[in-house]
């Protein structure tokens, strides 16, 4: 089935509920809102990671507007696109994609469960074990205390670290020596965030020589740090992540991407989403999914579309356990088994 088909498949909506969660990760309180959409005796669940706890505090209490009725999954999108989501503007514009996409997931999920489907029937595509990355920071000073624990915990796990300028050659060897780090995040496009970390051509350098068969993600280009990414054996390394939130996106960046971290949430339409994964297909991009510390049934959703999609990648979407402040006695491993026989758009 095409995306045009997939587009057009019905989906009934009588009533639609929110269900906040909160808990503490390692690095701040994270909190979002499950999204669910009921019809036809179904219920589908979506999933809306915006970061500020205030947006879905005001949520909670206004609800949601009356998306109500009968469309195709082309029709409802439309609907929410034109619709006001927030009773109030949000604080980053991208958090209007976060909350349609939970909208939209949701209602992905009401139409396959009403049609008794999956997405991977509906798309033609096998359901392939996940391999995933457990991501995080290491900390001011940075230690590898949290990487240690987690090695003995999981032997196998594989790291997607995000470098600061603290990071000196000491620690670059150690992590090096370990041979289970496979991004490295440097965080150059966000702005105004808890992680934004300013192009330092010292430290580019360290980490692409330092890791010489890793993924470089989100580098910042200024006339200091472009020098260092003209070779193609740099540029192939290269991964985007902050930037990309639709197709043209992707066709804007510096160069023609070998790699691109796929998260569901920027795109805000299920339309986006798919057109894109398609065109990667047929460029041959090689792409993993991020997550964004899902609570609820988004980090399921994500596994899911890495699952048909990309699951050899170095999949930012450990399940939460590898989120907690403390490392559990046990973990999951890498790869995840995908379910046997699902229903809707839900890993389980």
């Amino acid at each position: 089935m095409t995306v045009a088909e997939v587009l057009e498949c019905p989906v009934s909506i009588t009533s639609l509920s929110t269900e906040r969660h909160e808990r503490e990760t390692p690095q701040f309180t994270r909190v979002t809102t499950e999204i669910a959409l009921s019809g036809d005796g179904k219920m589908g669940r979506g999933e809306d990671v915006t970061y500020e706890a205030d947006a879905h505090d005001d949520l909670a209490d206004a609800g949601l507007p009356d998306l109500t009725g009968e469309y195709t999954l082309a029709e409802f999108s439309e609907r929410v696109a034109d619709t006001p989501l927030f009773p109030s503007p949000p604080e980053r514009a991208v958090s209007r994609h976060y909350r349609q996409w939970a909208i939209e997931s949701a209602a992905l999920d009401l139409a396959l469960r009403q049609q008794e489907t999956d997405l991977a029937t509906l798309l033609d595509r096998r359901r392939e074990p996940v391999r995933f990355v457990a991501s995080m920071r290491l900390g001011d000073p940075p230690t590898t205390n949290r990487i240690d624990t987690l090695r003995e915990r999981a032997p196998g796990v594989e790291f997607k670290l995000d470098p600061t300028q603290a990071w000196d050659d000491t620690l670059v060897a150690t992590l090096a020596d370990t041979d289970r780090v496979r991004i490295l995040d440097l965080k150059g496009h966000y702005e105004g965030t808890d992680v934004d970390s300013p192009a330092d051509p010292e430290l580019y350098e360290r980490i692409i020589e330092g890791f010489p068969e890793a993924i470089i993600e989100d580098p910042a280009l200024t006339d200091e740090t472009r020098p260092l990414f003209e070779t193609d054996g740099v540029r192939s390394r290269v991964s985007w992540d902050e930037p990309i939130e639709s197709l043209g996106d992707v066709k804007s960046l510096p160069w023609e991407p070998d790699w691109l971290n796929i998260k569901p949430s920027r795109f805000g339409s299920l339309e986006s989403l798919l057109e894109t994964l398609t065109y990667c297909d047929k460029q041959g991009i090689r792409c993993y999914g991020g997550g964004q510390f899902e609570l609820g049934v988004g980090r399921g959703q994500l596994q899911l579309l890495a699952s048909l999609f990309y699951p050899d990648g170095p999949n930012d979407i450990a399940p939460r356990a590898y989120n907690e402040p403390a490392v559990g006695e046990s973990l999951p491993t890498s790869p995840l088994t995908p379910p046997v026989t699902p229903v809707g758009f839900r890993w389980a």
